[in-house]
This record gives structure tokens, C-alpha cells and sequence, in this order.
């Protein structure tokens, strides 16, 4: 009994001890100067990396930038629209690739680890996550139809998936649209299925012009020709004089005269505005108020006599309608004698 009790602490000594030294053995190593230099170390080569790759990103786009603007001089000449498309797909692509580098650089230099074999694990990882990112593999190559076909550039206003706005970037996976009310629209290019682009043509501005039935069509066209001969100095986005279509629709208090011009790419909602602006108030000016409805008033003492008048009204002209047919006699009625027939 007394010798299992002895080993037992023992044991219990020798526990303790081990513990002991690897607490002592810790606290030596993390207040050593060993670690805090090889952690120092690896801070400054990380801060290093990462400021090189700023650097190199930075360097990169004045590059891109200055390619870009001797391009103009030379043979081959590209939109405005595909030129700002190009510069900030490059830019972004040059970027992933330098960061892409700079990680590497930090797990090998700084961790120590093989990038070999991470890249190699990284690629049989990649395969088994190829099969459940179907979406973004469509959304990459979506994206690169969208720039190759030139279906729409960074500055063009557009309709896609149900909003309009301005194309402020694309990228290989996604699109990034400002909404007129400064929403930021960032759609996958997978759902960009169809798209409206309102600044690859001339608009068509469409105005359609009330004007009460007391004024003739033949006035209110001439006081408008006089406008719109006016316009295309006035406003540098109507392209060509505007044109009258005739008489658009018959309204209860008015009649629609259609006026329709050309305007330069994206510019047909303000032109529609000035025009409509422009021509209301020289019609106006000029004696053709703005039509309103017409709505007839009577008092309740006025209900019988009014009655009264409108039956009478109808009576007269059913025996003026009947007066001096010659097949009246022959259905067995009489027409009235006029004065002088006796």
C-alpha cells in the first residue's frame, strides 16, 4: 500500500515538473528575441509585398492610361465607349493578377508553406468547385461576350434585367449600373439575358400637343413649324428640324397634333421635355389656351323646363321629318296641309 501510494506522487512530481518546464519553456519563447524577430520580420516583408503591389498597380494604370491615348494617334481607332470598357477591364484584371502574385508571395516567403502543392490542392479543389459554381463559369463567360460582341460599353444608358441607368464598370463577373436616382445596380452578367442600349443610335423624341377644338389644325401646325425651326439651334441635342406627324387623336375637349424629332443618343426624354416646354408656351402666347374639360351645369328648378324644351325639340323634328313624304298616305297617315293647298 505504501509503495502504490509513493508512486503515485511521484508521478504526481514528475507531472508537475513537466508542466513546469513547458510553461517555463513557453514563456522563455515568447519573450525571446528569436520570436520577435522573425515576427518583426515577416511584418515588414508582408508591409513590403503589399506596398510593391500598390506600386506596381498604381505604375500599371498611368501605363494602361498613357497606351491608350497614343492609341488615338495611331491607325487603329476605337470608340470612346469600347476604349473606356478596355482601360478598366485591364486595369481590374492587372490587379487580380498582382494580388494574386502577392499572396503567393506571402505564404511562401513569409509562412514558409510549399506553393506547389498548395496550388496543386488548390486545383483538384478548384475542379470539385467547378461543378457547384456553374454560375459564376456563366457569369465569366457572359461576361467576356458582353465586352467581345460590344454589346454595351461604361457610359452607355441602358435596359437590363428590368433596370435603366448608366453603365459605370463592367468586369468579367459582374456588371455595375447607376440608376437617374443614384441607385447602384451590381448585376451578375449571367442574368444579363437581353439589353436595351439607348446611346448605340439617334432617338426619337415624341410629342404629343393638346389643343382645344376653338382653334383650327391649320394654326396650331403653322405656330408650331415657327418653333420648330427654332430648335435645333436652341438645343444641341436635336438633330434636324422636328417634324409634324398630323393629328394623333380626337379627345373630348381637344385634338392631339404628334410632333416627332431626332435627337442625338440618349437625349429623347430631354428633348421631349424642352419641346413640349417650348411649343405649349409659344401656343399659349399666341391666343391657344390650354385645353380643359367641359363640364354643363343646371340648377333642380331647371330639370322640368329643361325636359320640357327637349321634348318639344323632338316632336318638332319628328313632324319636320315627316312633312312632305309621298308614302305617308299609302301606310294609312295623312301628312299636314300647308298653307295655300285648299
Amino acid at each position: 500500500m505504501n509503495l502504490t501510494q509513493s508512486t503515485v506522487e511521484e508521478n504526481v512530481e514528475k507531472e508537475v515538473d513537466n508542466f513546469h518546464k513547458l510553461m517555463n519553456d513557453a514563456w522563455d519563447y515568447l519573450t525571446g528575441a528569436d520570436l520577435w524577430f522573425s515576427v518583426g520580420k515577416g511584418m515588414l516583408q508582408i508591409i513590403l509585398i503589399l506596398v510593391l503591389s500598390l506600386m506596381v498597380i498604381r505604375i500599371s494604370r498611368k501605363v494602361v492610361d498613357r497606351l491608350f491615348k497614343k492609341r488615338d494617334k495611331g491607325p487603329l481607332r476605337i470608340t470612346e465607349r469600347r476604349e473606356n470598357t478596355l482601360k478598366k477591364l485591364i486595369k481590374n484584371v492587372i490587379a487580380y493578377v498582382v494580388y494574386f502574385i502577392a499572396l503567393l508571395m506571402i505564404l511562401d516567403g513569409v509562412f514558409g508553406l510549399e506553393i506547389g502543392a498548395l496550388i496543386a490542392g488548390a486545383g483538384v479543389a478548384g475542379l470539385a468547385i467547378g461543378f457547384g459554381a456553374q454560375n459564376l463559369v456563366r457569369d465569366i463567360i457572359s461576361g467576356f461576350f458582353i465586352i467581345f460582341e460590344d454589346q454595351f460599353s461604361v457610359g452607355d444608358y441602358v435596359g437590363v434585367a428590368g433596370i435603366e441607368g448608366t453603365v459605370e464598370e463592367i468586369g468579367l463577373r459582374t456588371t455595375k449600373v447607376l440608376s437617374w436616382t443614384g441607385e447602384m445596380h451590381i448585376l451578375p452578367n449571367g442574368n444579363v439575358t437581353q439589353v436595351i442600349n439607348y446611346s448605340v443610335h439617334n432617338g426619337l423624341a415624341i410629342v404629343d400637343i393638346n389643343v382645344p377644338y376653338e382653334s383650327s389644325v391649320d394654326d396650331a401646325e403653322r405656330l408650331i413649324n415657327e418653333v420648330a425651326v427654332t430648335l435645333p439651334d436652341k438645343y444641341d441635342f436635336v438633330v434636324g428640324t422636328p417634324e409634324i406627324i398630323g393629328v394623333q387623336n380626337l379627345e373630348a375637349s381637344h385634338f392631339v397634333i404628334r410632333v416627332i424629332a431626332e435627337t442625338l443618343p440618349g437625349f429623347q426624354w430631354a428633348a421631349e421635355r424642352n419641346i413640349r416646354r417650348d411649343m405649349q408656351h409659344y401656343l399659349y402666347r399666341s391666343g391657344i389656351e390650354i385645353p380643359s374639360p367641359r363640364i354643363v351645369m343646371y340648377s333642380r328648378d331647371q330639370k322640368q323646363e329643361l325636359l320640357d324644351y327637349s321634348q318639344r325639340k323632338q316632336f318638332h323634328d319628328s313632324s319636320s321629318n315627316r312633312t312632305g313624304y309621298p308614302d305617308l298616305e299609302s301606310h294609312g297617315e295623312q301628312s299636314p296641309q300647308r298653307e295655300g293647298d285648299e
